[in-house]
C-alpha cells in the first residue's frame, strides 16, 4: 500500500470507527497493527527485545490506541499520531526494564525518535470510566494501562496465567468501550 494511500485509508476507517462503525474501527486496528508491530521490532532491536517483550509493547500501543481514539484530530495525518503513541509506550517500557541498567544514549537515540505533531493527547477522566469496571478488571487496566505494568507483571501479581490477564484485559476494554459508546461515563 502506497504511503499516501495506506494514511488516507487509516484516517477514512479511524474516523468512521470514530462515528460509531465497529467494522471500519475493527478493520482499522488490524490495519495497523503489522505496521505497530514492524515500527516497534525495529525500534527494540537496539535494546535487545524478546519477540514476547515486543508484543507486550504492540498490545499496550493497541490498548492505548483504543482509550485515547477520541483524541486524534481528525483534520491531522493519522500516522503521526499512532507512532507518538508508539513511542511513548516504547520509552514507558525501556524504563521499566531497564530502570537499574545504565544504557549510553548514543547506543539508542536514532531508534527512540518519530516526528513530533507538537498536539497533546488529553483524555478523558479515567478514574471515572474504570469505575464501571469490576475489581479484577480495573487492576488490570490500571496495572498495564495506566501504571505501564507488563502483562507478565500483572499476571504474577494476581496469580493468573498470561492469557488470563489478556482475556480479561480485553473484556475490559470492550465494556469501556460500550460505556464510552453509549454515554454511559
Amino acid at each position: 500500500m502506497e504511503e499516501q494511500s495506506r494514511e488516507q485509508k487509516w484516517a477514512s476507517l479511524m474516523r468512521s470507527g470514530l462515528a460509531g462503525q465497529e467494522s471500519a474501527y475493527r478493520s482499522f486496528l488490524e490495519l495497523v497493527t503489522p505496521h505497530l508491530r514492524a515500527t516497534v521490532s525495529s525500534r527494540c532491536r537496539n535494546f535487545r527485545a524478546s519477540e514476547g517483550d515486543v508484543e507486550d509493547i504492540v498490545q499496550e500501543v493497541l490498548i492505548t490506541l483504543h482509550l485515547k481514539r477520541h483524541t486524534w484530530d481528525t483534520s491531522r495525518p493519522i500516522s503521526p499520531w499512532l507512532n507518538a503513541v508508539a513511542h511513548n509506550k516504547m520509552i514507558d517500557a525501556f524504563r521499566r526494564r531497564y530502570r537499574h541498567h545504565h544504557i549510553p544514549l548514543d547506543d539508542v537515540a536514532e531508534g527512540l525518535f518519530f516526528e513530533e505533531t507538537g498536539d497533546s493527547y488529553a483524555g478523558q477522566d479515567i478514574e471515572k470510566m474504570l469505575e464501571k469496571l469490576k475489581e479484577n478488571e480495573r487492576v488490570i487496566v490500571r496495572s498495564i494501562s495506566l501504571d505501564g505494568c507488563s502483562v507478565r507483571e500483572v499476571a504474577i501479581k494476581l496469580k493468573m496465567s498470561d492469557g488470563a490477564i489478556r482475556v480479561a484485559l480485553h473484556r475490559a476494554l470492550k465494556q469501556l468501550a460500550k460505556h464510552y459508546r453509549y454515554n454511559e461515563l
